[in-house]
C-alpha cells in the first residue's frame, strides 16, 4: 500500500496544479490541430483496447461526466476532472471507444475507484489522446516487473509483492500517477506510482484506501529483500528501478499483474 494515497497530501499539490492544467487545456484548444491542407485532424474515435504493442491514453482537459454508456442520455456516474487526486493531470488508460447514433466520439476508460476495474464513458471532445507504446507485466509468481515498448522487452527488475494474507490483486490496470518522494530513506524510496488497483483485502491503510502502487525501498522496506512476497500489496521495488521506470514509461500507461 501507499502512505502518500492521503487526503491532506492530495489537496497540498492539486489547487496549485489545477490552475495549470486548465490553462494548458484551454491553449490545446485554441489552436486546433490541422491536416495535410489545413483541415482539422479527426480525432481517434476508433481507439481500441490495449494491445502488446499499443494502448491510447486520454488526457482530460475539462471536467466531463462519467457515464455508464456512450449516450448523453446514460446515467452519469460521476464526474471526471482535468486534476486527478493526486493533484496530478488526469490520464486514463482508454479501454475501447464507440460513435453514438448522433455521430458523438466516447471513450471507456479505466477509473481510479473502487472496485477494481471500474471502467466509465466520457466524452472525447473533453480529451486529447495520445499514443502509448510501454506497457508493464507484473508477475506475482516469479515476483518480477517486465517493462516493455512496442511489445518489446526492455527491461525486467526483481520486485517484493503482496505476502499470501494481503497480495497484490491481479487484473488489468494503469499508472494513475507518478509522485517523486525525494528522500531514498522514505519506506517508499524515492517514487511512488500509484495505479488503479486496491487491495481486495485492506479497505484502508496508513490514512488511504488500499491503493496499490509501484514504489521504491528505504529504511524499514529494505528489511524485505527483493524477489520476496511480504509487502501489503503493493509492489516494491529497487529505487534505481523504479527512477527508471518513472522517466520512460508515461502515466496511463497498461499495467497487467498476473
Amino acid at each position: 500500500m501507499s502512505p502518500a494515497n492521503t487526503p491532506s497530501r492530495r489537496a497540498a499539490i492539486a489547487a496549485v496544479l489545477a490552475a495549470a492544467v486548465l490553462s494548458s487545456a484551454a491553449l490545446a484548444y485554441a489552436t486546433p490541430s490541422a491536416g495535410a491542407e489545413g483541415a482539422p485532424l479527426a480525432r481517434a474515435a476508433s481507439a481500441g483496447p490495449p494491445t502488446p504493442a499499443l494502448a491510447w491514453v486520454a488526457k482530460v482537459l475539462y471536467p466531463t461526466a462519467g457515464r455508464s454508456a456512450p449516450s448523453v442520455t446514460a446515467a452519469r456516474r460521476l464526474t471526471v476532472g482535468p486534476v486527478s487526486s493526486w493533484g496530478t493531470p488526469t490520464e486514463l488508460l482508454v479501454l475501447g471507444s464507440r460513435v453514438d447514433a448522433a455521430g458523438h466520439p466516447w471513450l471507456r476508460v479505466r477509473l481510479d475507484y473502487r472496485p477494481n476495474g471500474y471502467t466509465a464513458w466520457i466524452d472525447e471532445e473533453d480529451t486529447v489522446l495520445h499514443e502509448d507504446p510501454w506497457r508493464i507485466t507484473v508477475s506475482r509468481a516469479r515476483r518480477e516487473v517486465q517493462v516493455y515498448d512496442a511489445d518489446r522487452l526492455v527491461r525486467s527488475f526483481a520486485a517484493v509483492v503482496g505476502k499470501p494474507s494481503t497480495p497484490t490483486p491481479a487484473g488489468l490496470f494503469a499508472i494513475a500517477a507518478e509522485l517523486p518522494q525525494g528522500v531514498s530513506e522514505d519506506f517508499e524510496g524515492t517514487w511512488v506510482l500509484p495505479l488503479t488497483a486496491h487491495s481486495e483485502v485492506l479497505s484502508s491503510f496508513e490514512g488511504g484506501d488500499g491503493q496499490v502502487a509501484l514504489h521504491g525501498r528505504g529504511g524499514a522496506s529494505l528489511a524485505d529483500p527483493l524477489g520476496s512476497a511480504r509487502s501489503h500489496g503493493c509492489v516494491r521495488l529497487a529505487n534505481a528501478a523504479i527512477g527508471w521506470i518513472a522517466g520512460h514509461v508515461p502515466v496511463g500507461t497498461p499495467v497487467r499483474i498476473l
